[in-house]
């Protein structure tokens, strides 16, 4: 029923976790994509590789969301190849550990710098195109922590809270050139970001027994909610966060 036959989608951070769900779910959709990474080439030409087998293109770059200059030839590259981006997903990002009061400041600009301007550098450089061909799709992923806070990873859950508010703000923004803004906030996934913390089965079993779900979902299982909210099912919707949490968290 979704069709994204003729898209076009960039995807960032799309070598592994929900990024790479979310590439191979488009590409099964109809669109073609692409995805870039920092330091993970062979997992993201595999991504790649998948995405062809699907009868879709796919282009992979080597581009770091933190630096500006890297993004914005990430984004060229693309419209020369393209000619056009109908969909950004905004999925790169860093979970780190960080106790106030003993948190340097290079943790904290670390994931503000990819969390919240590789965000920003994206849609700087993606939207002008947008408005160009008067619409586009939008999807930042932020996280639960945005809404409830989390402790010991509050630079992280500050970064994912000002996503939100980009988020909302961008919606009201780009809404005369119908392009639609929306987030997705996922609580805890079973991805490589959560492996550290995952290698402790006590932990694993007391976060899935927190979760009223009682289970500890898969990538694929936020990349079905983006790919509703980049299609024409969800068309009248924007400024929305999406949370995907399995009812860990509950709010209004």
């Amino acid at each position: 029923m979704i069709d994204l036959n003729g898209q076009k989608a960039l995807i960032t951070g799309g070598s592994r976790g929900i990024g790479r769900a979310t590439a191979i779910l488009f590409a099964r959709a109809g669109s073609d994509v692409a995805i870039n990474y920092l330091t993970r080439k062979k997992e993201a030409e595999d991504v790649g590789t998948e995405i062809e087998r699907l009868g879709q293109e796919c282009l992979v770059f080597k581009a770091d969301v933190s630096v500006k200059k890297e993004v914005e030839a990430f984004v060229r590259s693309v419209i020369e190849k393209w000619g056009q981006i109908d969909i950004l997903v905004n999925n790169a990002g860093i979970w780190t550990y960080g106790e106030m009061g003993s948190m340097t400041e290079e943790v904290w600009k670390e994931t503000m710098k990819i969390n919240l301007d590789g965000v920003f550098y994206a849609c700087n450089a993606v939207i002008p195109f947008m408005k160009k061909n008067k619409k586009g799709e939008i999807i930042n992923v932020s996280s639960t922590a945005a809404v409830r806070g989390e402790a010991f990873h509050s630079h992280y859950a500050a970064s994912k809270g000002a996503v939100v508010s980009l988020t909302k703000s961008l919606a009201a923004e780009l809404a005369a050139y119908n392009i639609r803004v929306n987030c997705i906030a996922p609580g805890w996934v079973d991805t490589d970001m959560c492996s550290e913390v995952f290698e402790d089965p006590s932990f694993r079993k007391q976060v899935q027994e927190s979760i009223p779900l009682k289970r500890i979902p898969p990538p694929e299982d936020i990349a079905g909610p983006i790919l509703f909210l980049a299609s024409d099912l969800s068309r009248h919707i924007t400024g929305e966060v999406l949370n995907v949490n399995g009812g860990s968290v509950l709010c209004a």
